[in-house]
């Protein structure tokens, strides 16, 4: 059994799935509409009531997640603690309310686990398909054949910025509505091209603002009662007709998300004009299902990361062979150094991507190869392990004091110490011959026991070490290699 827990702009939600029949039963749910993007000011800060607001949500939560046997939690956030520039002030205190670490993911990474729901939700393996979900704060736009996506972005358009710059007062008039479109339109203009190239046969909503619209055009049979452009021009008339969205009622929607519907909407038009899609269909699929389909893969040894990882190895041209053989004695040092909180597999991808830097520059290789893995579109990875790994690759070779603070976590210090004497014992080409390598480190001591004869057969291989010491002798760490 998982749970999702999804910090979004406009609402928190929570739902406990368990898998069986290969589907996923949605035991539990839970929804507290906060609206944390309202609480951003025009610097970007959250506002302290907004922050109060957000931890007293996930006490609520964690009462609840309590109430079950876990598996694995995982809670991710999205635009607003993407954008909000206090974010890192505000992230410690979630996570103690919530009892679990808060991955703040990327908008191409929240298309990805919004598409995985979705497809999760459509047994049509063979589909081409583009689905569009608008959040509060950012809308993605995903085109996919089947399970496999050929093209997802993330727009920082959404709900709330709409409605907050046109619709502050309440009032609706056709030069506000269409204004608000026509930015709308801006903001997906330069990607039209792209995704009408990958063409679909079926178009998807999957936001909870898409359900809202699709539910009152539906009840109150407005145009063609689908989510059809006819039918969303339509709607928009009603709403220039009351001139208020105080006196809009109709049966589908509470009172309290007519300002989010409006500036749903306005987005919805615009995505839909600029992309050419004629009609949409709401489902009741998205980013939550996502998270709890990949905490099940994850849990069945099928984590989307290992594939993000080979596909960023071919994107820079790595020596498959050489970065498998990395990996490998980084991980059997990393093990000898017997760490509490063991960072393994990440020591294991940084080892396998330790040379992407090169297809920029042999110079420097390390820095180019930190800033790739801290930058790039990784699938499945958020924000806090890429730069976790990048700290890896920039901390393999050189000096340390470019990362002494980090080094302060005793266990990473041990991945980086791994991770260099693998890429020491591969440049040394000393990797086959360290049967009986024993790795030892305390807070101010490593001691490296090599193989009797090591050092003769591997010329190279001193001059290596003698560089380690002084690395960590700067940093005030004793580091002593000896033949046993």
């Amino acid at each position: 059994m998982f749970a999702a827990v999804d910090l979004g702009s406009n609402s928190f939600r929570l739902h406990i799935g368990e898998p069986a029949g290969g589907r996923m039963h949605i035991v539990r749910t839970a929804r507290d509409p906060i609206r944390l993007a309202a609480g951003l000011d025009k610097d970007n800060l959250l506002s302290d009531a907004a922050m109060r607001t957000a931890v007293r949500t996930l006490q609520d939560f964690r009462a609840i997640l309590d109430e079950y046997t876990l598996d694995a939690v995982r809670v991710v956030a999205t635009n607003t603690l993407r954008v909000a520039r206090n974010a890192d002030q505000l992230l410690p205190q979630l996570e103690a309310a919530i009892g679990h670490p808060i991955e703040v993911i990327s908008g191409e990474e929240e298309g990805r686990l919004i598409y995985m729901g979705v497809a999760r939700a459509i047994d049509k393996p063979d589909e081409r398909r583009i689905v569009v979900d608008i959040g509060g704060g950012s809308t993605e736009v995903i085109a996919a054949i089947g399970p496999e996506i050929t093209l997802v972005e993330s727009f920082g358009i959404g709900t709330h910025p709409q409605t907050a710059a046109y619709f502050a007062d309440g009032r609706i008039t056709a030069g506000r509505f269409d204004a608000a479109v026509t930015e709308a339109r801006a903001r997906f203009e330069d990607a039209a091209d792209l995704y009408k190239a990958q063409g679909w046969d079926a178009a998807y909503g999957s936001s909870g603002t898409m359900r809202a619209i699709a539910e009152v055009i539906a009840k109150n049979s407005i145009g063609d009662g689908s989510m059809s452009q006819a039918s969303l021009h339509a709607l928009r008339d009603i709403l220039l007709e009351l001139g208020h969205v105080d006196a809009f009622s109709m049966p589908g929607i509470k009172k309290e998300r007519v300002p989010v519907m409006v500036g749903g909407l306005t987005v919805l038009i615009g995505v839909m004009q600029e992309l050419g899609i004629e009609r949409l269909t709401a489902i009741n699929a998205g980013l939550r299902l996502g998270v709890l389909s990949d905490l099940e893969l994850r849990a069945n040894s099928r984590d989307r990361r290992d594939a993000a990882i080979r596909a960023c190895m071919r994107r820079f041209g790595v020596d498959g062979q050489r970065a498998m053989r990395t990996a490998g004695i980084a991980s059997k040092v990393y093990e000898q150094l017997e760490p509490l909180d063991s960072r393994r597999p990440y020591l294991c991808w940084s080892a396998m991507l330790h040379e992407v830097g090169l297809a920029i520059s042999m110079t420097g290789a390390h820095k180019h190869g930190a800033y790739i893995v801290e930058n790039a579109d990784l699938a499945g990875f958020t924000t806090r392990e890429q730069r976790l790994m990048g700290t890896l690759l920039l901390g393999q070779k050189g000096n340390l004091r470019k990362i002494r603070d980090a080094l302060f976590d005793l266990d990473l210090a041990k991945a980086v110490l791994a991770l260099r004497m693998a890429v020491v014992f591969m440049h040394a080409r000393a990797d086959e011959d360290l049967a009986g390598l024993k790795a030892r480190m305390k807070a101010t001591r490593i001691e490296l026991d090599l193989p009797a004869q090591l050092l003769g057969k591997h010329p190279t291989l001193w001059p290596w070490l003698m560089k380690e010491e002084e690395a960590w002798s700067e940093i005030g760490i004793a580091f002593q290699a000896r033949e046993v």
